[in-house]
């Protein structure tokens, strides 16, 4: 294989790990955001719904951001000098909602119990805002001279990027709310109901500003959605967003549905983000530091790409399968009262 084709192949394989991470860690994140909604017996039951897997949905994570240092470290050198502070503060805010996650559990009080259910929205929130504000600070583009990046300490904050924030913000609050359609029953189940027609309006309206604004960020973009016929592989995108949309909203009407069904919402919810996804894949491709850099420019050397696409070949697998088992093994409703030990 040719040294572009892999690098093609690997910058699938790190979208892919990308947007795994952030439907599954979205929908945890999002019950952390929602968390002040409910109250102290429906928060418990909320928790306990994603308590088996919230951990394991951060591998993709970590996947991803190895795959970015190890595959296209020059991508890498860019990016992260760019975007040091959301990104510190990112993992910073997930470490202490995984010790306000873990203390919830084991403090004697309810008092206690509410202060740890606070930290867990707090760690939540501040997460999702810089991954929204990394992903705005990317998508608008870094300045770089020389293979380095040139621009100053403050240029990740932009009005896009806190507009991103305040998208991802809806979109995880979404997630989760389906999520718990699915997940639970009764009256923490119709609460979690109202909370994801709020969430959805919230996240189709950030989904159209946000689309109106990104082709004018920069030349190249504009070129993907309003030129022919490029603009034929981009139409499909709005249609099927207003298609999921309106599905969406319909399933969230229906209270007398089965479990299956009421997992319907949950996908659909994916759905918006996957064409979301989609959309800023036609945006940027195939560029990895907008405007300069493109994936095959970052690239490490062909064999050093090859080892480990082997390595990736083995692991992605057993990722996948152990991922799968976990959430088959906690298939179903949960009730109140079952408990996290």
């Amino acid at each position: 294989m040719s040294a572009e084709l892999i690098a093609t192949i690997w910058a699938c394989l790190i979208a892919v790990a990308v947007f795994l991470y952030v439907c599954m860690d979205g929908f945890d994140l999002g019950i952390g955001i929602l968390l002040p909604q409910l109250d102290e017996e429906d928060r418990g039951t909320a928790i306990n719904t994603v308590a088996p897997v919230w951990d394991g949905n951060e591998t993709w994570l970590v996947m991803g951001g190895a795959g970015l240092f190890a595959v296209f470290p020059l991508a890498y050198a860019t990016i992260l000098p760019a975007l040091y502070m959301p990104l510190i503060l990112m993992l910073l805010a997930l470490i202490f909602r995984g010790v306000a996650f873990e203390m919830r559990f084991r403090v004697p009080t309810p008092a206690a119990r509410r202060g740890w259910d606070r930290a867990f929205t707090g760690g939540s929130l501040v997460a999702t805002l810089m991954q929204g504000i990394a992903l705005g600070a990317l998508v608008q583009g870094i300045k770089v001279e020389g293979r380095a990046y040139a621009g100053g300490w403050w240029d990740w904050l932009t009005p896009f990027s806190l507009l991103t924030a305040a998208a991802l913000v809806a979109g995880y609050g979404l997630l989760g709310a389906c999520w718990l359609v699915w997940k639970t029953e009764g009256a923490l189940q119709d609460r979690a109901r109202g909370l994801a027609r709020l969430c959805g309006i919230l996240t189709l309206a950030a989904i159209a500003v946000v689309s109106a604004v990104t082709p004018f960020l920069l030349p190249a973009f504009q070129d993907r959605w309003f030129d022919f016929p490029a603009i034929l592989a981009a139409l499909p995108v709005p249609v099927l967003v207003v298609v999921l949309a309106w599905l969406l909203f319909r399933d969230l009407g229906r209270t007398d549905g089965t479990p299956a069904h009421d997992g319907k919402p949950f996908l659909w919810a994916l759905g918006l983000f996957f064409l979301s996804y989609t959309g800023l894949g036609i945006t940027m491709w195939p560029m990895m530091v907008p405007p300069d850099i493109t994936l095959w420019e970052a690239a490490a050397p062909r064999d050093s790409q090859l080892f480990l696409l082997v390595g990736a070949a083995v692991l992605i697998p057993v990722i996948l399968t152990y991922t799968g088992y976990v959430y088959w093994l906690f298939r179903g409703k949960v009730k109140p009262g079952a408990g996290y030990h």
